[in-house]
């Protein structure tokens, strides 16, 4: 083979092998935008990138694929159910008290369930892994309860009745899902 012939090789190997990379790259896309819904946009919005958004989500995919996450027993699901009952009658004389429950209600059913309970951006992530329709409430009461907290009388009845629902939907999810 003459020298023209081994270049046209080399460029025909080289397009081949990046087809294939972008390939691999758009197939792995794909398989994160299936499995986070919703959470992948957010992620491209918050990290101004999709390939930093999807390094990003492929970790949590790992992580989350680590952990041995277990439903509830029977007997643990109808305690928290009952605790939960307990809460959201609590809700109407108190609050802001009844949400701070509803928080460690929701943190003990993630414990008991397998999740790491550490810190609240890495449960939230998790979450979304598992539930990325469900995530949006948890991070939105999260951040109903932060304000209530951190600015006192700047949150009211209502927004902390719409975190509450909010915590309501992923427990649901957690304990009956």
């Amino acid at each position: 083979m003459d020298t023209i012939a081994w270049i046209v090789v080399g460029i025909a190997a080289v397009a081949i092998i990046v087809l294939a990379v972008v390939a691999a790259s758009w197939r792995r896309r794909a398989m994160l935008q299936e499995r986070f819904g919703p959470e992948y946009d957010r992620e491209v919005a918050l990290r101004g990138s999709e390939r930093d958004a999807a390094r990003h989500l492929s970790d949590v995919a790992n992580r989350r694929d680590q952990l041995d996450i277990r439903r509830l027993e029977p007997m643990a699901r109808d305690r928290y159910t009952r605790r939960w009952a307990a809460v959201q009658t609590e809700f109407v004389d108190q609050p802001g008290l009844a949400l701070d429950e509803a928080d460690r209600l929701v943190t003990d059913v993630m414990r008991d369930r397998g999740y790491p309970v550490e810190e609240f951006g890495e449960r939230a992530d998790l979450i979304a892994a598992d539930h990325p329709e469900i995530v949006k409430h948890y991070r939105a009461a999260h951040a109903a309860r932060r304000d209530h907290h951190g600015h006192p009388g700047t949150v009211g009845t209502e927004e902390m009745r719409q975190a509450f629902v909010h915590y309501r939907a992923l427990f649901d999810e957690l304990v009956r899902g």
